[in-house]
């Protein structure tokens, strides 16, 4: 046959992408790289240009691609199902090429007739519109030096200061117009050097693949391996990714294999029957988000997700995934009342077909990509979550301290007056520190929903609040693990978080929101150079309890350590307004202390109670150590002081 009588005789023309050895390794939930295979493909066929369109639909007894190429016609373009009874159906449609509008329209073995969006479309119309385009992912990297070098930027020995962003809100054009939005571009020109200037190393996006409704912040996706187009091109996205690369900062993309909406045009009831979401709805529906969740126990939905999983990573040269609602997927009784879920074959509650997908994912990335990392968001104690598979863990890199936040949190939100009496709430998260590689997160959860901005969580007139909130911030960044603050967190947002606005930046005129983002500037800046303050942040050795019992003041105080002796560092909170003057805090090295860093310093809208010069430790057992300083504690304040000079 010539190219020519594929243009006039035939609509669609047989051919495949797939061996048997795809097959194999999608029926057997290994295969990783289906984006290769299925979805919308240009290319050449025996001199003619074209598309190659697969799609998974095991229940139809009919499927056919339609779009603006043929009028939208349900008919015209028939695909060929497989012979090997994988359910895939496919077809070769000469004179497609990119930027074509497409769906398919599937007739299901019940009768009942579907329009489809693709569920590997690399690009979608932008919502409320529906239809995928074809799109050839087109895009030549310059960030050679970033990659070469990011397993040591990525490790678990480096630090982590990761700024979690909405794209859609974090600036706007018109903050009264939520449906205009600034292009990947342009968020790129702004955004980039803003998370340089404040010193994160990493930055989180909220999924930025494609999603119908805007207020679900891109968790209820429809297109999975599409980045959306309310911003502009994959392509665009990757410039961003590039860009931050070229800045020296990872891009860790929120992923979410847990649940998908409803949508007639997304995944659910793909092909009349439950092709991906289980079909015990028991174990398939998900009350809280009203939304279905992924067949754990099917291979070629683990194929479809686990092929998602390194799309990222390969094509966009993610450097981490953030895996979203662990514990929803990993627990059948999550959120739901006796007799509503059915205990697994032993008698537990554990998804087993979840944690075993989990696994698979996990070891996975770590073969083809050891130099990034995956993050569960888990709030559970499930064992192991961030070990090896091998010792029975889950696999991940690190997971969410959740409780960590939610008793910090309990604990800031009290009358210092009271404080006393809980500080239980600051001391019980080292007790398991170091039972998981635990990120600390202050996320979009918590600035939501009649939660209220992270200031206004903090008690007292807006003075204290200011300090309080500089003393928390402060008290992240030196407790054990790395560190995770949404934006508009770094200068004291008065406002819940809106998706359809964007942030207060104007806040920014005023001294204490300039103070508190300077603060959290120089936080990141001693964070990232002291190694006292990383290398070990996973480990017990890293950490010491100096001064865990004086209730009365509300003084703690703890040293936190580095590989060498040297990389020592000691930090004094005071969470009462009352300034503690010539406080003792004994210290196992004498000579001479610096502080390298004050809360309550002038240039943060601080009292300016501080250390000013070198303070010398004093040969005196006190506390259990050898030395003693004498130190100005600040009023709802922290110090950090760094030994320069050891005797």
């Amino acid at each position: 046959m010539t190219g020519a009588y594929y243009r006039t005789s035939e609509t669609v023309v047989p051919f495949s992408l797939f061996t048997s050895g795809d097959i194999a390794l999608f029926q057997a939930g290994s295969h990783y790289r289906l984006y290769e295979k299925f979805g919308a493909h240009p290319l050449d066929y025996e001199g003619t240009k074209g598309t190659y369109f697969s799609v998974w639909a095991p229940n139809a007894a009919f499927v056919a691609v339609m779009g603006d190429f043929n009028n939208w016609d349900h008919y015209s373009h028939t695909l060929f199902p497989r012979w090997d009874n994988s359910g895939i159906w496919e077809g070769f449609v000469p004179e497609v090429t990119d930027g074509s509008l497409y769906k398919y329209f599937i007739r299901a073995n019940s009768g009942e007739e579907l329009e489809k969006g693709d569920p590997y479309g690399t690009s979608w119309e932008v919502r409320p519109k529906t239809a995928t385009i074809v799109h050839r992912l087109d895009h030549t990297w310059n960030d050679k030096k970033w990659m070469q070098e990011r397993r040591s930027r990525n490790s678990l020995g480096s630090p982590f200061s990761v700024y979690e962003v909405h794209l859609g809100s974090w600036r706007k054009p018109d903050p009264a117009a939520a449906e205009i939005f600034y292009s990947y571009p342009e968020i790129t020109r702004m955004l980039v050097p803003y998370v340089k200037e404040m010193g994160f190393t990493h930055v989180e996006l909220m999924p930025v693949m494609e999603h119908p409704f805007d207020g679900s912040w891109g968790y209820q996706q429809t297109g999975y391996y599409a980045v959306t187009s309310r911003y502009g091109t994959p392509e665009q996205f990757m410039e961003m990714v590039e860009a931050f690369h070229q800045a020296g900062i990872g891009v860790i993309l929120d992923w979410v294999p847990s649940h998908f909406p409803y949508d007639a045009h997304g995944l659910f009831r793909f092909d009349g029957a439950h092709t991906y979401e289980y079909a015990d709805m028991r174990k398939g529906y998900h009350p809280d988000w009203n939304s279905y969740i992924f067949n754990y126990a099917r291979n070629e939905v683990r194929s479809f997700l686990l092929s998602n999983a390194i799309y990222w990573l390969d094509k966009f040269h993610i450097d981490g995934l953030r895996v979203d609602a662990v514990a929803s997927m990993i627990h059948l009784d999550y959120s739901r009342e006796r007799g509503a879920w059915e205990p697994n074959e032993l008698g537990g509650n554990e998804n087993l077909e979840a944690i075993s997908f989990l696994k698979k994912v996990n070891e996975t990335v770590y073969a083809l990509y050891p130099d990034v990392q995956t993050i569960a968001e888990d709030s559970t104690n499930h064992y192991g979550v961030s070990r090896p598979t091998f010792m029975g863990g889950l696999g991940f890199g690190m997971k969410w301290m959740m409780g960590w936040m939610n008793d910090t949190l309990d604990y800031f939100k009290k009358d210092p007056i009271h404080r006393k009496w809980y500080q239980n709430d600051l001391t019980f998260s080292l007790v398991y520190a170091f039972s998981e590689n635990y990120m600390l997160p202050l996320s979009h959860d918590e600035v939501v929903h009649g939660k209220s901005p992270l200031l206004y969580k903090m008690p007292g007139d807006e003075w204290q609040k200011c300090a309080n909130l500089r003393l928390l911030f402060g008290y992240m960044y030196t407790h054990p693990g790395t560190k995770l603050l949404f934006m508009g967190g770094e200068f004291g947002q008065t406002s819940e978080w809106n998706y359809r606005s964007e942030l207060e930046w104007h806040l920014l005129k005023y001294a204490p929101h300039k103070g508190i983002q300077d603060f959290v500037k120089d936080l990141n800046r001693l964070y990232t150079s002291s190694p006292a303050l990383y290398e070990l942040q996973f480990e017990a050795e890293g950490f010491e309890w100096i001064t865990v019992n004086d209730y009365d003041n509300c003084v703690l105080a703890y040293a936190r350590k580095g590989k060498s002796a040297k990389d020592w560092m000691l930090i004094v909170l005071n969470m009462t307004p009352v300034p503690r003057e010539q406080y003792l805090v004994g210290v196992p090295f004498g000579g001479v202390w610096e502080e390298v860093l004050n809360s309550d310093a002038p240039q943060y809208y601080g009292s300016g109670v501080i250390n000013t010069g070198p303070q010398k430790a004093v040969k005196q057992f006190y506390n259990g150590r050898e030395y003693v300083l004498s130190l100005r504690v600040p009023p709802l304040g922290m110090s950090i002081l760094k030994l320069t000079a050891q005797v």
